[in-house]
């Protein structure tokens, strides 16, 4: 079925996800179909941006840069850590990610996350995770410390369950980095999945490092 002249989130482009793609989701679980036809509405609506705007997430995530970061204040629990604050961590170069573990775009970044505390921690990276769930079942404590060992995550991670981080960031996306440089600064920031030797490079320019070409990511391939 030809959904070209589909666009946006609503009833048309769902249903015409729901006839031409996926009806024995709907049939079998409408709740779960629902929730994909709004990740394939976002996705499209996204992919627009980018040719008609193609400076639309540039502009978004540098909206704020090279102002001061906002702090964690307002985190209800943390793991892998005792509560942080950026004037505890002043001197240190630190990257802040934003993530959901029930986001699969989330799940793509996180191991390219975790090779770059790998090799950075030791010179003074510090990554902090902050988990804002998306559903209501992201909420469930259990299941985020699962999946935090699942993962292998090690560095320390925010709970935001009341979006009071992602709010006084004026995050509107998952996953999203924001890096944050010794005086306390955000200098950088990227949306979504990809560029990652782009935001080694700014890591290692932070923490006094020439370029390579080696990159953390290597790794992983």
């Amino acid at each position: 079925m030809d959904t070209t002249e589909t666009t946006g989130s609503g009833p048309i482009a769902v249903e015409a996800v729901r006839v031409g793609i996926a009806p024995t989701i709907y049939e079998a679980d409408p709740m779960t179909f629902s929730r994909i036809a709004i990740a394939v509405a976002v996705a499209a609506l996204g992919s627009a941006l980018l040719i008609y705007w193609p400076d639309a997430w540039t502009t978004a995530s540098a909206q704020e840069l090279h102002a001061p970061a906002p702090d964690f204040t307002g985190a209800d629990r943390w793991y892998n850590s005792q509560p942080l604050t950026l004037s505890g961590l002043h001197g240190k170069v630190v990257l802040v990610e934003f993530w959901t573990r029930e986001c699969i775009n989330c799940l793509h970044v996180l191991p390219h996350t975790k090779a770059l505390y790998d090799k950075y921690a030791k010179d003074g990276l510090v990554v902090v995770g902050v988990h804002t769930p998306e559903y209501d079942e992201e909420h469930d404590p259990a299941a985020l410390q699962s999946a935090i060992h699942r993962y292998q995550i090690t560095w320390p991670v925010a709970v935001d369950n009341d979006y009071r981080i992602w709010n006084a960031y004026g995050n509107s996306f998952w996953p999203a980095l924001y890096l944050i440089d010794q005086n306390g600064r955000v200098v950088y920031s990227h949306i979504g999945e990809g560029d990652y030797d782009q935001t080694e490079q700014h890591v290692r320019e932070l923490l006094g490092k020439a370029p390579s070409d080696t990159t953390a990511s290597q790794a992983l391939e």
